[in-house]
């Protein structure tokens, strides 16, 4: 797979907007919020980007957070 560019991509831009505020989203609060689809290739496309974002899963939902 080849992730879009970080300056490029209006959806990947959104994502590290919400994560880069700090705090933890679930995969839901990440598609509502930053309105996108495919959260796990989103989230994918900002490591190949150079961010570090960790994921835990909690029962039956994913939570994320950028580190950096």
């Amino acid at each position: 797979m080849n992730a879009a560019r970080m300056s490029k991509s209006e959806r990947l831009q959104r994502v590290y907007k919400l994560l880069s505020g700090g705090g933890e989203y679930a995969t839901l609060d990440i598609i509502q919020r930053a309105g996108v689809c495919a959260v796990n290739s989103i989230i994918s496309e900002l490591r190949q980007n150079g961010y570090q974002i960790n994921c835990e899963r909690r029962a039956d939902k994913w939570f994320y957070r950028m580190t950096i």
